[in-house]
């Protein structure tokens, strides 16, 4: 039986990508959204399949940030900006 790899090897550039991808997913998937409410009649099986899929980008890319660890010093004061 097959089964999941627990450990992949992704480098920085990897997530960028593909944050970057579900970014512009999301994006589309918005403008799709905006140009079917716009439309007489309203499919609402078609509008509940986009939000359902907006969510689904959302939800993953929330799920990647907070995988993240980011570098806050150890000594001294933090300044973020």
């Amino acid at each position: 039986m097959t089964h999941f790899n627990p450990t992949f090897s992704l480098t920085v550039a990897d997530v960028d990508l593909i944050e970057s991808a579900l970014r512009e997913t999301g994006r589309a998937v918005s403008v799709v959204r905006l140009d079917s409410a716009s439309t007489e009649p309203v499919d609402l099986a078609a509008v509940a399949d986009l939000d359902a899929r907006a969510r689904q980008v959302n939800d993953l890319l929330g799920r990647l940030h907070n995988q993240k660890t980011f570098f806050r010093p150890a000594k001294g004061t933090y300044v973020g900006g």
